[in-house]
């Protein structure tokens, strides 16, 4: 559910500052392999629209998800008619249908180690909340902290252990739904060097809480294992580095990841784009 959602936050612009003109950016990353597109696009003076799509691939500590579309869309209003100094507000959601997933489950008998991977399908769906302030320091630079609250669920339809030599406790495990709150509190940087050189620096803090697994095994010899999964805090960091080639078209290179301790854990994506803002 978090690399899901940090995937799907390069879409709604993590790495780019609060207030810009039009635009529309193709990337692609790695450390997790995700490509796309996204943007966005002025309705209002106030009101501008964000949204992107992208098809990414990703693993860790037993999953895999071989196959996953991410779509994220966000309105964002900001009172530009205060002046350099005002507040902003966005309302957004990212989606994940139709994910291809595989999930890896080892444990030790006394006739040595069993490993056995099932593979099904999942869904990842988030909405979200944030309140933030943002200062134009200058024309070259643009500092902002906010406040975001999240909601996550993730459903998973049912499998069961394929059926191998060796798997004295195959295990059949239901559809269940996963789902965690998280209120992150934190900050960007954007600076122009020159002409041509732009950097963003962005993190914060983030919490998790009312955490629950809906996820429920059957095994053999052990009978139906309810699991717990407890609630945590880690950092999340990303920055971004753009080179003006021409009026208009700019080349990114980014990163964005994780700090902290498992299962959140240390992670790292990174990525370049061209985008073209009007």
């Amino acid at each position: 559910m978090i690399t899901n959602r940090v995937l799907g936050s390069v879409l709604l612009g993590v790495n780019e500052q609060v207030n810009c003109d039009d635009c529309i950016s193709a990337f692609g990353s790695a450390g997790s392999f995700s490509a796309g597109i996204h943007g966005r696009k002025t309705i209002t003076p106030n009101l501008s629209l964000l949204a992107g799509i992208a098809y990414t691939q990703y693993g860790e500590g037993g999953y895999n998800v071989t196959s996953a579309p991410i779509g994220a869309f966000a309105l964002r209003y900001d009172f530009v008619d205060w002046g350099s100094s005002r507040p902003f507000f966005d309302v957004g959601s990212i989606l994940s249908p139709l994910e291809k997933v595989r999930y890896t489950r080892s444990y030790t008998t006394s006739l040595g180690p069993v490993s056995v991977t099932g593979q099904t399908s999942s869904e990842n769906y988030g909405v979200y909340g944030r309140a933030g302030w943002i200062s134009r320091l200058s024309a070259r630079d643009e500092v902002a902290a906010s406040v975001e609250v999240w909601q996550l669920w993730q459903r998973v339809k049912g499998y069961s252990d394929p059926a191998i030599a060796f798997n004295p406790f195959d295990a059949t495990i239901a559809d269940g739904t996963d789902r965690t709150s998280l209120v992150k509190i934190g900050g960007q940087w954007t600076h122009l060097f020159g002409s041509n050189i732009e950097t963003n620096i962005n993190g914060g803090w983030v919490q998790s809480f009312a955490t629950h697994s809906g996820i429920v095994a059957t095994v053999t010899g052990d009978g139906t294992i309810v699991p717990t999964i407890g609630n945590q805090g880690w950092f999340e960091y990303g920055g971004r580095v753009g080179f003006r080639i021409t009026k208009g078209w700019i080349a990114d290179l980014f990163l964005n990841g994780t700090a902290g301790p498992q299962p959140v854990g240390n992670t790292v994506h990174g990525g370049v784009g061209l985008r073209i803002s009007y």
